[in-house]
């Protein structure tokens, strides 16, 4: 790649960047300020990627991409200053409290750029608090849906969708900052765009954004290359959907490599079904890319140049392509499933680079029962399975879903939300053992000063992430609810509106990562130092362990 078209690369992300740190300092709810969960694109005028934000998520910059169309369809006619909303899952959005807002930036009178962020905004109706409802039956229950429409122009916000979004929510206050600093973003990432356009000229910066599309195909071909030919199949499954334990549900995947080029085919997935487990297209497709560049070199860009190089088939009125009226905000159970399956399908297919199944994220919210309304929406992360010469990372999760920091400091939820955080801990014996051991999960404990509901939406809590070559699983993890007389008592994984009552407590533990060959072949060394750490108790390394594990802690004459 030229020099050229690498400065505008950089400086392309740059402005991408910028824009999502104004959504960041804009924004009112406490899960984006504290979270800085917050994203932003650059598209051309046909919906593909030339940049993104370092903290946008592949889920994120998917549904931008997917969606762009759907809004150019609604919309022939643009003006300079307009800017365009939508949160249509059918359409290329997420579920209906992730809002896509769109400006188109003109050149030579036509609109052959965009910039976008997206945000998920404090709450727009539906079942719960915050966008949690793990147990709707259709998406008319999991909020407002608006299809792509005019949001704001020269003028400001448009007032007559201000007072929809304002009627919609618990928060309208707080939703209608967050929907000005999208806003914003768009702003500022257009007023950086023009300025390239101004140093390098119309025909130079399309030049560059095209040689830097180019450069990136050809590295993702390359790098495919470096995999073997064959066809690989793998299949994950779902805990559950929320309504009936009893039925279960995989997400089923073939991958052809073809040598420079790679087919992802979905075909087999379980039907979509009327709980809260499906997800739009937009969301599969993150997850497969996702999964996919978890084999590949790391330091190739992503962008449009790297999905032209791969052909990913999503059955529609599957699991993984929902189509109204079925529920899509519970997108993280279904893709996480999907992405696990690539992830063992390209195991198989390169073992040198295997990674063993991990704790995924575990989304729950915290709301008052009554007005004035408040929200604390989080998630807490599981441990990533091991990988062939590495132990798996605790408490991060593989995972594709998030911003910057999207666990936010217990400082600042307790300054804004009637609640006090006791503990945020890793889970000793949590990691699946192995040669190579998964990573931790967490337990973190929130003791309420007054009533709430608490809502969640987990998996991978009743079917543990299994290890690899001899490996074992990783623990399961859990919700649970903590009486004032100290009675535990665990919840389902997707449960809607929870009464807690003040004094009692809500305790979140994530799922560790699956092990990665025999724990008898772990050398004794790292027995000892996973002791002294921490990250296994003496019954672990004796249990997990033997006979290579320890009966007496190191320094006092420990034997195996």
């Amino acid at each position: 790649m030229d020099l050229t078209a690498e400065v505008l690369r950089h400086a392309l992300v740059v402005a991408a960047e910028e824009a999502s740190i104004v959504v960041v300092r804009s924004a009112y709810s406490t899960f984006i300020v504290e979270g800085s969960d917050a994203s932003a694109a650059i598209l051309d005028a046909d919906g593909a990627l030339i940049a993104h934000s370092m903290a946008t998520t592949l889920m994120n910059s998917m549904a931008l991409k997917v969606a762009l169309p759907e809004v150019r369809r609604d919309h022939p006619a643009m003006r300079d200053g307009d800017v365009y909303v939508t949160n249509d899952a059918y359409r290329g959005g997420v579920h209906t409290n992730d809002l896509l807002v769109f400006r188109p930036v003109f050149v030579g009178g036509l609109p052959r750029y965009f910039t976008a962020t997206m945000i998920h905004v404090s709450d727009l109706g539906g079942l719960s608090a915050g966008g949690m409802a793990p147990l709707a039956t259709d998406i008319f229950l999991e909020g407002l849906q608006l299809p792509p429409i005019l949001l704001a122009t020269d003028d400001g916000v448009v007032p007559a969708v201000e007072a929809v979004l304002r009627a919609n929510s618990r928060t309208p206050d707080k939703v209608m900052g967050d929907v000005r600093a999208l806003v914003a973003g768009t702003a500022v990432a257009a007023t950086r765009l023009r300025a390239l356009i101004q140093e390098y000229g119309e025909a130079g910066l399309a030049g560059g954004i095209a040689r830097y599309l180019d450069y990136t195909e050809e590295r993702t071909r390359a790098a495919l290359a470096e995999l073997p030919c064959g066809r690989f199949t793998a299949a994950y499954p779902i805990d559950d959907d929320g309504l009936d334990p009893d039925t279960p549900h995989h997400v089923r995947v073939a991958v052809t490599m073809t040598g420079r080029a790679a087919v992802l085919d979905f075909a087999g997935t379980g039907p979509q079904v009327p709980a809260a487990i499906n997800a739009s297209a937009s969301q599969s497709l993150a997850a497969a890319v996702f999964a996919l560049r978890c084999f590949l070199d790391p330091s190739i860009p992503m962008n449009e140049g790297c999905l032209r190089a791969l052909d990913i088939r999503l059955p529609e009125g599957s699991l993984l392509n929902a189509r109204s009226p079925y529920p899509c905000g519970g997108r993280f159970v279904p893709i996480y499933a999907a992405m696990e399956a690539v992830i063992q399908a390209l195991s198989e297919a390169a073992p040198e680079r295997a990674i063993a199944a991990s704790g995924i994220l575990q989304p729950f919210s915290i709301a008052a029962v009554g007005a004035p309304y408040w929200i604390h929406l989080s998630y807490d992360f599981g441990g990533v399975g091991a990988r062939r010469g590495l132990d798996g990372p605790d408490a991060t999760g593989v995972h594709f879903g998030i911003g910057r920091n999207s666990v936010p400091q217990a400082e600042p939820v307790e300054s804004r939300c009637p609640l006090v955080v006791e503990s945020v801990e890793t889970i000793p014996d949590s990691g699946g053992p192995g040669r190579w051991r998964g990573g931790l999960g967490t337990r973190t404990v929130y003791h309420f000063l007054t009533a709430c509901h608490v809502t969640t939406r987990g998996d991978r809590l009743r079917i543990p992430p299994p290890g690899r070559e001899g490996g074992l699983p990783g623990r399961l993890g859990g919700f649970f609810k903590r009486s004032a007389d100290g009675t535990v008592e665990r919840l389902a994984s997707k449960v809607n509106n929870v009464l807690f009552t003040e004094g009692e407590a809500f305790i979140v533990e994530t799922t560790g990562g699956g092990g990665l060959g025999l724990p008898t072949d772990r050398p004794r060394e790292e027995v000892e130092a996973d002791l002294r750490s921490g990250h296994i108790t003496e019954h672990g390394a004796r249990q997990d362990y033997a006979p290579r594990g320890l009966t007496r802690s190191p320094g006092s004459n420990a034997t195996s």
